[in-house]
């Protein structure tokens, strides 16, 4: 009999990159705990592994404009997921936290408390930020260096490690002293080691460095559409396809050796984002409306002043591109776009602009980014089984287009039907986070 092999399944929510359909009575307000509690609820129910929470250092926006689909409020996601820890049992709790917006100490004794309020359920998703906007409000004054932001993360990873492992397993401390390049540590540690030893780590390894740091320090790699900053419309992630994501997943399966790591140590999770109807001509119309709904007027004329490094003076949403432009004087690196990246989708654009006169809102309609699978309940699920059963990925963080009620179509309807082709489980077997991802809890190294 053909063991077949087990998808994870996980969900982030918020998002702040377009995948939320808004903040209104279809998708509830993410700023009210309600919303966290319901949209935890359901990915329990659902048997997912975790559920991911974003977070960062500034709000979504133009200056004192903050656009539609922007989460109001966007709370810290650690005290929401201390929150969450209450009222559910089994299902893991992953912050996203930027090392550039915190110290190693202060973040690794928040894990752990996280870690044991939860029982081992927690995790960490390392982003480490190179917007000047995050810098500005952490009052640092300028954007941080990208090339050095992956060794700076690699050292914030191992005092927090050491700090974890500051404690014995059976509850002695030691004090610890840390002396590095970025980090000088000396103290007692206030948290006894948490139940995973280690919260389990998550980074999106997208690029070469985030590869080369996932390699050696992650537990999970998020990878696909919204795992790392791309520019708004670009099309072109490596776990598009099959083939591009078997190559991904071989790639940095076999990286893992040179580090005296296994395979089955780091699950590879792309971002994936899907419409469900009842057939596949509905789900295509389902997908156009969102994102549609995704792209208001004020948002739309937001988005392309920034590609375009100047404010449009007259013609709103409905009117063209501006012919003249777009200006590169203060076009910023966007994540891993250098300006000269921002610049080059620009020009394509203002091209386009020039030859078929689109409105703004247009133009920004069929730049973003399309959803990863739409289809029947049946499709899908058979599309998801096929990544995984051919090597193109152990499973998936879903990032519903509409929620939460997007993320209870997809537990009711497809779900099921992972479970009876046997991919998915049918009940959660341990309690940890770690168990459920099929990792060995760390080593204690005293």
């Amino acid at each position: 009999m053909t063991v077949r092999k087990r998808m994870h399944l996980a969900v982030r929510l918020p998002d702040l990159a377009g995948t939320t359909a808004g903040t209104g009575r279809r998708s509830g307000s993410p700023a009210e705990f309600a919303a966290f509690e319901r949209f935890a609820r359901t990915a329990e129910r659902g048997l997912f592994d975790f559920l991911l929470l974003s977070g960062g250092g500034r709000s979504g926006g133009t200056e004192e404009r903050v656009h539609d689909p922007d989460v109001v409020g966007r709370p810290e996601a650690v005290t929401v997921l201390n929150a969450l820890a209450a009222v559910t049992e089994r299902l893991g709790l992953a912050a996203t936290v930027d090392t550039a917006s915190h110290q190693p100490y202060e973040l690794a004794r928040r894990l752990a408390t996280l870690d044991h309020l939860s029982e081992g359920r927690a995790a960490w998703n390392i982003v480490t930020s190179t917007t000047a906007a995050t810098a500005e409000n952490l009052r640092r004054g300028s954007r941080p260096d990208t090339t050095g932001r992956h060794p700076v993360a690699a050292e914030f990873v191992q005092v927090s490690r050491e700090l974890w492992d500051s404690w014995t397993p059976d509850g002695v401390s030691r004090p610890v002293e840390y002396r590095g390049r970025h980090f000088d540590i000396a103290g007692a540690f206030t948290v006894p080691r948490p139940p995973q030893g280690h919260p389990v780590i998550i980074h999106a390894g997208d690029s070469p460095a985030g590869r080369d740091f996932a390699v050696r320090a992650a537990d999970v790699v998020l990878a696909g559409p919204g795992a790392g900053h791309c520019l708004p419309g670009r099309q072109g992630s490596r776990q598009e396809t099959l083939e591009t994501g078997r190559a991904f997943y071989a790639e940095v399966k076999g990286r893992l050796a040179a580090h005296g790591r296994s395979p089955e140590e780091l699950k590879i999770m792309p971002l994936a984002t899907y419409v469900l109807g009842d057939t596949a001509a509905e789900a295509r119309e389902r997908a156009a409306e969102i994102r549609r709904e995704q792209t208001p007027p004020r948002n739309a004329v937001g988005t392309r002043e920034r590609s375009w490094g100047a404010g449009f003076s007259s013609g709103g949403p409905d009117g063209p591109l501006p012919a003249a432009g777009p200006d590169p004087g203060p076009l910023p690196a966007q994540g891993r776009a250098t300006a000269a990246d921002v610049l080059t989708v620009a020009e394509k654009r203002r091209a386009r602009a020039l030859e078929k006169a689109p409105p703004i809102r247009q133009t920004v309609i069929e730049a973003s980014r399309h959803p990863t699978f739409v289809g029947t309940p049946e499709s899908v699920a058979a599309e998801l089984d096929a990544f995984v059963r051919t090597g193109a990925a152990d499973g998936f963080v879903l990032v519903p287009r509409a929620t939460p009620g997007a993320l209870e179509e997809f537990v009711d309807r497809v779900v099921p039907l992972l479970q009876e082709r046997g991919v998915f489980r049918t009940a959660y077997t341990d309690t940890t986070l770690r168990s459920h991802l099929g990792l060995a809890e760390p080593v204690w190294k005293g």
